[in-house]
């Protein structure tokens, strides 16, 4: 196996703000087309919003498994050279933020594992909530583990044998033994099969290109190769693509549709489909919805950039109020931005974001952004904007307050760093120092996607899966 490893500077922005939602992470695989690590390196490239921290790539010709990954961005980790070792018509990629069990090179996915019936690899996005006790269960038979990823613990629950018949059987049942969200790719010598969990937390989508099929944690990536979308992949669904074609496998007969809220609030790009509803058309409409449940008397609607911005438009074109670009965001700042001195650290926001003095001075501004975790940044761009000389600002949240922690993979913290756990809505504007503060209702969000189900258990406390571990022993251990 090659690989390649690189170190890279986190950005201490990452610390400061860096949206305060982390994304999650993202997956995609391409099966039955030559060049398939250069489609996947692409398809990472257009996912890279899912997840900076670290990336790879597994690469599989006539049966030999080749790798490459490293701590850092796409563009910092592939090149030419190390692309080109990457053999064959089969791969899988994926770009990470850690989550459960931590970051480090150790973490970072694809992971390979070799075995005398069939070496294979895997990538996963999500989070399993009941990796501790089946960890313990693996590891008192015998398991060694070689990273604090639960992704691991798939590879290790399913049974190793050569008939390849059984193969499928044994990944089936191994999943019916994991709870939680994910999106699971697996690569063997021949095969690649793509799952996703059956509550449908997690997203991912099937495309053809060139006789053969990619496979992806958003259909943007799709768009930026040349793969022809072909459907999603269903909750409780194993579609296994090999020299025949493509076929599909219930594991579970348990399914529904909770794609988790915050991909459309938060971390799809734009140009995104999720089950077939457009990510920008959703934020737009939630922005059309919050104006009416929560209107303001203003003179501009501005945007947080750059997962606002369409939310923002929907407002302005409900209330009729000009939308404006009254904040600019700086794009050259990026992770591997060098380490700032205190004072360049209460600057962090204005490194990123600027203020455009013309447009908001003098002016009622409503403000509109996609969340409010911690407050931090709100508090922040609220007195950006005061300097700038904004006479009013109206604070408009187009999700409804975050409540509770995520265990399904997204970095929420303890109850204590979700401002909206502990305070009113009241007490949360006077804590930012906005004129007036509302937040989408829960209610809206399903209309703003005309869906029946999602998970908003982020929102609501009221979470799709068994949990195994009390809200408040992982909040004493501070994983939540």
């Amino acid at each position: 196996m090659l690989e390649y490893e690189q170190d890279s500077t986190f950005s201490t922005l990452a610390q400061i703000h860096d949206r305060e939602l982390h994304e999650e992470c993202g997956v995609f695989g391409v099966f039955g087309v030559q060049n398939a690590a250069n489609l996947t390196y692409y398809g990472l490239h257009s996912l890279q919003h899912r997840g900076q921290e670290g990336c790879g790539i597994v690469a599989c010709n006539d049966g030999v498994f080749s790798n490459v990954k490293g701590e850092g961005l796409v563009t910092e980790i592939f090149n030419e050279k190390n692309l080109s070792s990457l053999e064959g018509s089969a791969s899988i990629g994926h770009v990470r933020y850690s989550t459960a069990g931590g970051g480090g090179i150790k973490n970072v996915q694809p992971f390979v594992f070799r075995h005398h019936t069939g070496n294979f690899a895997l990538a996963h996005n999500g989070n399993l909530v009941n990796s501790r006790e089946l960890s313990n269960y693996l590891e008192d038979r015998g398991s060694i583990f070689q990273s604090t990823s639960d992704s691991e613990i798939l590879a290790h629950l399913i049974k190793k044998e050569k008939d390849e018949a059984a193969k499928l059987y044994n990944i089936i049942e191994a999943l019916n033994m994991i709870e939680g969200a994910f999106a699971f790719l697996i690569l063997t010598e021949n095969k690649l099969y793509a799952a996703r969990d059956k509550y449908g937390l997690r997203p991912l989508s099937i495309g053809r290109l060139n006789g053969g099929y990619v496979v992806s944690s958003e259909t943007c990536a799709l768009d930026i190769v040349g793969a022809e979308f072909v459907r999603d992949v269903e909750p409780g669904e194993v579609v296994v693509f090999d020299r025949n074609g493509m076929t599909s496998t219930d594991y579970s007969k348990f399914k529904h549709h909770y794609l988790c809220a915050m991909e459309f609030v938060y971390f799809s790009r734009p140009d995104s489909d999720l089950e077939r509803c457009n990510v920008h058309s959703f934020r737009k409409e939630s922005g059309k919805l919050l104006f009416e449940e929560a209107p303001a008397d203003a003179d501009i609607v501005i945007g947080v950039p750059d997962s606002s911005l369409s939310a923002a438009i929907g407002y302005a074109e409900a209330s009729g109020i000009p939308y404006e670009q009254g904040l600019v965001k700086n794009k050259y700042v990026g992770r591997t931005f060098i380490q700032p001195s205190q004072d360049m650290r209460e600057k962090g926001v204005k490194m990123k974001l600027s203020a455009v003095r013309s447009i908001v001075k003098d002016k009622r501004v409503v403000l509109i952004d996609d969340s409010l975790v911690r407050g931090t940044t709100s508090r922040r761009i609220v007195a950006m904007l005061r300097e700038t000389g904004a006479k009013e600002i109206h604070v408009r949240i187009a999700s409804p307050p975050i409540t509770h922690p995520c265990f399904y993979g997204v970095d929420t913290s303890t109850f204590d760093e979700l401002m909206s756990a502990r305070k009113s809505v009241e007490q949360v504007r006077q804590a930012i120092g906005a004129d007036t503060l509302a937040f989408l209702s829960q209610e809206a969000l399903y209309k703003s996607g005309c869906r029946k189900e999602l998970c908003l258990a982020c929102f609501s406390g009221n979470y799709p899966t068994a949990l195994y571990q009390s809200i408040d022993e992982a909040n004493k251990e501070g994983k939540f």
